[in-house]
Order: C-alpha cells, then structure tokens, then sequence
C-alpha cells in the first residue's frame, strides 16, 4: 500500500469516527429513570419552559433528563417530552425534585479525545493533500504536472498485434518494409556485410489507405513492442514541452529496444522550417529540431526504427527526409481492382455472407474506395441486412450500401413533379444510350 492510499485511508477512518462520536454524543436517546414498569411511547413533544413548570407543580411529571439546557422526560403516562430551559437552572431542577419527579444528569463535555481528535483531522487533510500534489508532479504522462512526459502509447506483441496477412491491397508496400522486418528479426545478416537499415521510413498516401494497420503489421511481423503517437501530441502552449516529449520518447523506445516508433500525421510537426512566425511557430521548430537531433545526432539510438505517416509530404522539412534519417519513402496509394477484392475478402471474414454475394463485381463498382471505404462499406451492409431481420448479408445488400457510401442516403420523402421527372427521365436516357453505342462501355 503506498502512501497515498494510506493517507486517504486514514482520513476515511478519521471522518468515522468523528461521525460515530457526534452520534453517540447528541444522537441517541437516554434511558429515562424509572422506565422499566412500563416503556414510554411515542415520539417526545416539545413544551415550552412555561408549560415545564406548570407541568411541575401539578405533579404530572414522571421522570426527566437534564444534559444542559436540553431536558427530555417522560409523564406520568409515559409519553415523552422535550424542553429548553435557561442554563443553568438549579429551581427548576428543586421544584422537580420537591414534586417527586426523579432527575438524571449527562455531562456535556466532550471526550478527551474527540478534542485530540479535532486536532489531527486537518494536519493529516492537509498531509494527504500535499502526498497527492506530490504525486502528481512525479507522475507520468497523465500526471497533473507531466506537461514534458511522452504520450506515446506502447503495444506490445500480445495486445493489439497486427500481421501482413491483416493488410490487403499493398502488396509494394509490404515488400518495401519486409527489409525493416527482417533487420528486426536478424540484425546480423546485414551487418556483416556492411549493410545499415534505413532508420526511418515515410509511409505516404491518402487518408483510409491503411499506413497506421502497416506500420503496425511491421511491429507484428518482427515481434517487437510498439509505440505509436501522433504529431500534434508534441506541441503544447507551454515553451520546451515538445521537445521534452521527444527526448523521453526515445528514452523510453531505448529501454524496450529493439522497437518501432510510429508517428501518425508528422506534418503536424514537421513542416518546413521557416515558413512562419509566431512563437508557436518557434516552438514547433524546437520540436522538430531533437526530432532530427534523436534520429541522426552524435548518439545512435541503435534498434530504434522510426516508422511515420502522412497524406502532405511536399510541406515536410527537406532535413527530415534526408538520407540517414527517413532515407526511404513508401507510397501507399488506394488499391486497385485486384487490391480492393482482397481488402474486402478481409473485412468480410466476420460477416455472414449469402450465397449471391460477389467480391469481384463489388471491387469493379468501387473505384477510387479507400481500405477505410470498403470496410465503412462492408459495415453498412452489414447494418442494413440486420435492419431487416435477415441472418446473411445479401449483394443488394452491399449495393445499397454502395449507393449511400458514394451517394448518401436516399430520399425516400422527396416529392417530384412532372418537370423534373420528365428532365431526369432524360438524363438517364443519354447514360443509357451512350453505354450502348460505346464498346466495351
């Protein structure tokens, strides 16, 4: 247990006790003299200190209590009653006792240590308070004060593993990073030949193309843990905070090498010196100079395989692509025909298929789809065959998922009039008639 749960531990029981100490000082009912011929009922009614001493002289009062200036009795039919006197009051208490009314007393003083205790409570608040102010400050990243802690999030070979086999559609792709994989896996192969493995590489394409489920794959293949982050994690409003999230990210990479970094949309940071002013502007290029620094300075951060994305490469600082840091560039572009098939075999292996369902015919009527389309797209299938209580997703299905992905969703309340029904009947007269007069339309 460390000192943080004790502390809170100890004002939780603290605050118990002083409850249980209040309770037991002001809330519990006194056992009246003289009750145990016949219990008294009811709840007490108040009486006023007039009505006290009227009910005193006439003999009608059984029994009281005095703790202070509260008093509680009972009459002499044993109901209950509660009054506030003047305090003290030593005739009233005479009167009673010259009437027969048989008088008890409680102290109302404090105990010895509900008065220590008063004491302790806030010096241990206080305490607790600063332990966890502490705390915060020498935490991490998610601390209250680790403004300069990396925010990099490590995946290792159990949790979140992606294989080659998981991408589809960039085959290029995958041979360009096969190098990478199999460094990781035997270092020693390349460098008995005086061969060095490129300490970066620039996964480039447009957005959906699957640069972040590849650079995973990578980690996967060559079984080694994970870091990934994105571009805009290093730039904070506070001065220094970016380049100190870079110097503890390859801190931390080193620990765990060999390894990947991925950096996911490094424009954010690595843009063209120069090209701005402001101190923001300033800070980002401190940023992005320990970036160059950690990646080819004067200590090699051997095992460490720098691994980042982006749809912008002509606003990237040309010192960042340069041989030695990301020497090697990887176009990810949308798959073709033959890509979007497989990608789409992969997003469907979860997916009860009908019979009908064709994956070529599907791949042909989606050109220019992303990976991140077609599995938007086989999702929407999926929803609209659950939408009609059927078990299997059909073709029509993924036709009108089709429709509503490229299209949006139809208008089923759309009123038209003639005119325009006679103008579109027109329009898709022409379609046709081209597409018979065209060959191989």
């Amino acid at each position: 247990m460390n000192l943080r749960n004790l502390a809170l531990g100890g004002v939780a029981i603290l605050a118990v006790l002083v409850v249980w100490a209040a309770f037991a000082q002001n809330g519990g009912s006194p056992v009246m003299p003289g009750a145990a011929a016949g219990a008294p009922t009811g709840r007490p009614q108040p009486v006023t200190y007039s009505q006290l001493v009227q009910q005193t002289a006439a003999g009608e009062i059984k029994s009281v209590t005095v703790r202070g200036e509260q008093v509680e009795g009972v009459y002499k039919n044993n109901t209950r009653f509660t009054a506030t006197t003047p305090y003290p009051n030593s005739e009233l208490i005479a009167s009673m006792m010259q009437n027969g009314v048989s008088v008890d007393a409680k102290s109302t003083r404090q105990p010895w240590w509900m008065g220590l205790l008063g004491l302790l409570l806030p010096i241990v608040v206080i305490v607790a308070l600063w332990l966890f102010v502490m705390r915060q400050m020498q935490g991490g990243a998610r601390g209250a004060m680790g403004f300069g802690k990396s925010k990099a999030k490590l995946l290792t070979e159990h949790k979140g593993r992606k294989m080659f086999e998981d991408v589809a559609g960039v085959d290029e792709a995958k041979e360009e990073l096969q190098e990478v994989v199999d460094f990781l896996k035997d270092p020693g192969k390349f460098q008995k030949l005086g061969g060095k493995i490129p300490k970066g590489a620039l996964l480039v394409g447009p957005p959906g193309t699957g640069k972040t489920l590849l650079a995973r794959a990578v980690a996967g293949e060559a079984g080694v843990p994970f870091f990934s982050i994105s571009g805009s994690d290093f730039v904070e409003m506070f001065v220094g905070v970016g380049a100190s999230r870079v110097r503890d990210m390859f801190e931390q990479a080193k620990k765990n090498a060999p390894c990947i970094i991925f950096i996911d949309e490094i424009d954010a940071v690595g843009r063209h010196r120069g090209a701005g002013l402001g101190g923001g502007n300033d800070e980002r290029e401190q940023t992005l100079n320990q970036l160059l620094v950690e990646m080819d300075g004067f200590e090699s951060n051997e095992g460490i395989i720098l691994i980042a994305a982006t749809n912008r490469p002509d606003v990237l600082d040309p010192a960042l692509l340069r041989p030695g840091r990301f020497d090697r560039q990887v176009v990810v572009p949308n798959p073709d025909v033959n890509g979007r098939e497989k990608i789409l075999r992969v997003h469907m292996k979860d997916v009860p298929l009908a019979s009908d369902v064709n994956t070529k015919t599907i791949a042909r009527g989606t050109p220019g789809f992303s990976g991140a389309d077609l599995a938007n797209l086989v999702n929407e299938a999926a929803l609209m065959a659950a939408r009609k209580d059927r078990r299997m997703v059909t073709h029509r299905d993924f036709e009108d998922a089709k429709d509503k992905v490229m299209m949006g969703a139809e208008r089923k309340s759309m009123a038209m009039n003639e005119e325009e029904k006679r103008l579109t009947a027109y329009h898709e007269g022409g379609h046709a008639i081209v597409a018979i007069n065209v060959k191989m339309a």
